[in-house]
């Protein structure tokens, strides 16, 4: 039974409970024994929470583990998912100073009661989000419940919610409690976290995010998408979780390093020709993009940026271009290199029966006449006359 019980979420490979979300490479895993001496282990718990909790009695514990840990009141039960020097590391990495933390206390192993007690309490979690749903509909509290979590020995359970404003739910609490007999913890998450904990499929086409790899949540602001030139659709820049997309921030860096030598997109240019206006950027070709009419596409010229802050270089000293374009952009250059020589044929050249006649008739009769020199008879026979 011991052995079922090592074999956790953590170690399979076809898991679609994004129990590996926070899961970290041991880099000091295969050092000796006695290198490891810190007794503090990190215990991971149901999706993204986790917790620091000391080693006190020496167990032999190593990661993947199942172990019942201090909790307020009882127990819990977590997977063990770091252990030695780099759970310091980890501390430290979230602000956590491991000389003033109060860390809980490992209890064991977990037992087969345990672990029966343990799956119970989660087969119960959705029962109870959707009747705690009922319950605060009931009393006109304007939240949401997104997931429930039950501590290991059922006797707690917390409870996350969404709000837009501040909801006193202190009826809803002790209601709760006389519904389900447990201690009640409600806990107010925002709409990326709760997007993380239930999961989903993003508009590429991949697993979300904030459900697979992302363990802290950056502000993303309109500009993030000014920045890109990326048009400021609402319904395409949101998420599943109606807030704008993370991954706006993923390039923003690259599209502001690239942008940091282009001049003002206020300035007109002034040239012989006339006045052109701004109207877009393609930024890593370095073009910009003018018209003769304010926001308008109408008779766009492709510019490129050098020409540009020339141009504006020149209006600054009172001068004018002859010209707004030296050179024509948007032509393409001359093909440079290898061609394809290859003649390209009809797909269905082999279906035409007049084209297959024509080549049956072209085609040598590899039949051997008389006067063939290859013929193998004729050779034969000259062999024998010359017996």
């Amino acid at each position: 039974m011991t052995e079922d019980i090592k074999e956790t979420p953590n170690n399979c490979q076809n898991c679609t409970t994004r129990c590996g979300k926070l899961n970290v490479f041991d880099w000091l895993g295969d050092l000796p024994q006695g290198v490891n001496t810190s007794d503090i282990v990190e215990i991971q718990f149901k999706n993204t929470r986790k917790g620091y909790y000391r080693n006190s009695n020496q167990l032999p514990i190593k990661k993947g583990d199942i172990v019942a840990v201090e909790a307020s009141p009882g127990h819990d039960i977590g997977h063990v998912t770091l252990t030695g020097e780099l759970v310091l590391i980890q501390m430290k990495k979230i602000n956590l100073n491991p000389t003033n933390y109060e860390f809980k206390r490992v209890y064991r192993k977990v037992k087969p009661l345990d672990i029966e007690k343990w799956e119970e309490a989660k087969g119960l979690e959705h029962e109870t989000m959707l009747e705690s749903r009922r319950i605060a509909s009931k009393l006109g509290l304007n939240m949401k419940i997104g997931d429930v979590e039950y501590q290991g020995d059922r006797t707690k359970a917390i409870f996350y919610y969404i709000a837009d404003e501040r909801v006193d739910f202190r009826e809803l609490i002790k209601i709760l409690a006389d519904r389900f007999k447990i201690r009640i913890e409600m806990r107010q998450i925002g709409a990326r976290q709760e997007a993380g904990r239930i999961g989903g499929i993003g508009p590429c086409g991949r697993e979300l995010c904030c459900a697979t790899w992302m363990t802290n949540f950056v502000s993303v602001t309109t500009n993030s998408a000014r920045y890109q030139e990326i048009s400021l659709n609402p319904q395409k820049l949101a998420g599943q979780c109606g807030k704008l997309k993370c991954c706006l921030n993923y390039e923003l860096d690259a599209y502001i390093d690239a942008q940091q030598d282009f001049p003002p997109t206020n300035i007109p240019l002034e040239t012989m020709e006339g006045t052109f206006f701004y109207f877009k950027t393609d930024i890593f070709k370095r073009i910009m993009w003018y018209s003769p009419e304010p926001n308008s596409p109408n008779g766009m010229v492709a510019v490129s940026v050098d020409r540009v802050k020339e141009i504006v270089t020149n209006n600054r000293k009172g001068k004018k271009p002859a010209q707004l374009i030296i050179e024509d952009l948007t032509k393409k250059p001359k093909e440079i290199g290898f061609h394809n020589v290859v003649v390209e044929e009809s797909l269905t050249r082999f279906d035409d029966k007049e084209n297959q006649q024509k080549r049956n008739k072209k085609r040598p009769n590899r039949k051997f006449k008389p006067g063939n020199r290859n013929n193998p008879n004729k050779q034969n026979q000259s062999s024998n006359d010359v017996k």
